[in-house]
């Protein structure tokens, strides 16, 4: 099989997976966004996923999405990818000395974390005239070594946030490793809900169906369309 083939044949495979897991939850398939998580992917395994239609793709690291995603978005739009944009989302904890490049490259930030953080986006915003959605990052498991905003801080950073004009529409989480994540899933949603927030970015290869369930909105998958990372 081509590139191409190979790539339409896992992200046909994993379409099929969403719309049973809305079904089964009773939602359309058109509520859940599917985010390729391309970080560490060369142009050459980007780009056929691209033309297989996929529009929605995530990045862990400005530096490395800057090296590689403006020559795709430059290229000629490929065969069978016309009728889609491709929307670009930052998806790993970000630096407050890069919030002016992330703001100016990515549609949506998912990892709003800290107080210092909201104010170099507010600011970014203010020089670049651009306005990603943010999701704020709860550390939804109390884990030191994550990323995420303590639960006891949710409501103030969201205050802030606001406050400062960021384009705040739902609650990122990554659960713990190797325990039951519909807990953590359930946890989040109640907390997006408290705070009238409509999106939840939560789910990966492993266990999207579960957070499509209980809710999830935007769902991170990397190894499932692409492979194991090098």
């Amino acid at each position: 099989m081509s590139d191409i083939d190979t790539a339409a044949d896992r992200l046909a495979a994993i379409e099929a997976r969403i719309a049973r897991a809305a079904e089964l939850a009773g939602r359309q398939r058109g509520e859940i966004e599917l985010i390729a998580i391309s970080k560490t992917k060369s142009i050459d395994e980007i780009a056929p996923l691209v033309a297989a239609g996929q529009a929605s793709f995530g990045e862990n690291r400005v530096q490395e999405a800057e090296a590689k995603w403006p020559a795709l978005l430059d290229r000629a739009p490929p065969p069978g990818s016309q009728g889609h944009e491709v929307k670009l989302h930052l998806v790993g904890r970000l630096q407050s000395n890069k919030a002016k490049e992330a703001v100016a490259l990515f549609d949506s930030i998912h990892s709003v974390d800290r107080s210092s953080l909201v104010e170099a986006l507010a600011r970014a915003v203010d020089a670049t005239g651009r306005r990603p959605d943010c999701f704020v990052q709860v550390n939804i498991g109390e884990e030191a070594q994550k990323g995420g905003c303590p639960i006891d801080d949710l409501t103030g950073l969201l205050s802030q946030a606001r406050d400062a004009g960021l384009a705040v529409i739902g609650l990122m989480a990554v659960p713990p490793l190797a325990v039951e994540p519909a807990p953590y899933f359930a946890l989040l949603a109640k907390l997006a809900k408290r705070h009238g927030l409509a999106r939840l970015s939560m789910g990966m290869s492993a266990d999207f169906e579960t957070a499509i369930m209980v809710g999830a909105t935007d769902i991170r998958v990397g190894t499932a369309l692409f492979g194991t990372r090098r």
